[in-house]
């Protein structure tokens, strides 16, 4: 008798990961063309879930009738990255070249829970060509994956969502410079102050349940890993000053009455190298962020 949550066994078969992508591209295409996200919900959860079905709520309310601009996503050239593991989640990486978003690649983290649930994706970031790293395989070509508790990394992959938050607030060398990293710190510490408005910004991790950091092991001995966190952006305006009226798609996700301020919430999930302990470089670099706004509430 084989013991599923003990055994090491590969998360999927190949034929399963193909199939599970191509469900799920056709059930993002039919939300997306009728704005309904009740027609993705079973292939999505997590990050995208909570990011995917706010910007349907919006584009029903602004369009009853559908999607005017709809164009179906199509994903070729996808490499499937299956790790071998005991346990639950079993999960997997598609790396796919996209018919949206210029020249970048759809990373795509499918996850399931047990036998009877079906593979949904957790986590959808973009990333430029390139700079996918190469992973450890086995003989057979299976992949590892990276417990979250793994000491041997410059960071801890369970506590990259924590470290993120810490970082935006506080800034130092956890992260390497980049455009996810000191050049959003330095655009939000330029919103914070514009003419008329105040900016504040609060962030956390988000961890438990279908954000649980996922990681697999690089050739390197690295890590990549997934993770998602939660920001929160309150806009007030000056006494005696009206507020900017904000664009339709946020004020379709916003309950109260925008007065004197905006309480804005996002969901955000990133991917990041984490490299070896050790190794030239102990910075851990956000490869891709997509973020999306979830709900919103004006005072």
């Amino acid at each position: 008798m084989v013991h599923g949550e003990r055994e090491i066994l590969p998360s999927t078969t190949r034929a399963e990961a193909a199939q599970a992508l191509q469900e799920f591209t056709t059930a993002y295409n039919e939300a997306d063309k009728a704005y309904d996200a009740s027609l993705d919900a079973d292939h999505t959860t997590g990050a995208l879930a909570d990011i995917d079905s706010a910007r349907l709520k919006a584009g029903k309310a602004n369009s009853p009738d559908g999607n005017p601009n709809h164009t179906p996503l199509k994903l070729t050239d996808a490499k499937y990255t299956i790790p071998k593991k005991a346990g639950w989640p079993r999960w997997f990486l598609v790396d796919a070249a996209g018919n949206k978003g210029g020249t970048a690649r759809w990373l795509l983290v499918f996850t399931r829970s047990s036998l009877d649930d079906p593979f949904q994706v957790a986590y959808l970031t973009l990333v430029a060509p390139g700079k996918v790293p190469e992973f450890k395989k086995d003989a057979d070509g299976w992949a590892e994956s990276v417990p979250v508790n793994s000491t041997g990394l410059a960071a801890d992959p369970g506590d990259l969502s924590r470290d993120y938050t810490a970082y935006l607030k506080n800034g130092g060398d956890t992260f390497a410079d980049g455009s996810h990293t000191s050049q959003w710190r330095a655009l939000r510490e330029k919103n914070s102050k514009k003419p008329g408005l105040v900016t504040q910004y609060i962030d956390e991790p988000l961890t438990n349940g279908d954000y649980q950091p996922l990681a697999l092991r690089t050739a390197d001995g690295g890590a990549l890993v997934f993770f998602t966190t939660r920001h929160y952006e309150k806009q007030t305006a000056y006494a005696g000053t009206s507020f900017p009226v904000p664009n339709k798609d946020v004020l379709a996700l916003t309950t109260g009455e925008i007065k004197q301020s905006l309480l804005m919430e996002f969901v955000s999930n990133e991917v990041a190298v984490d490299p070896p302990k050790g190794s030239g470089s102990q910075q851990v670099t956000i490869l891709g962020r997509i973020q999306g706004m979830t709900s919103a509430e004006g005072s």
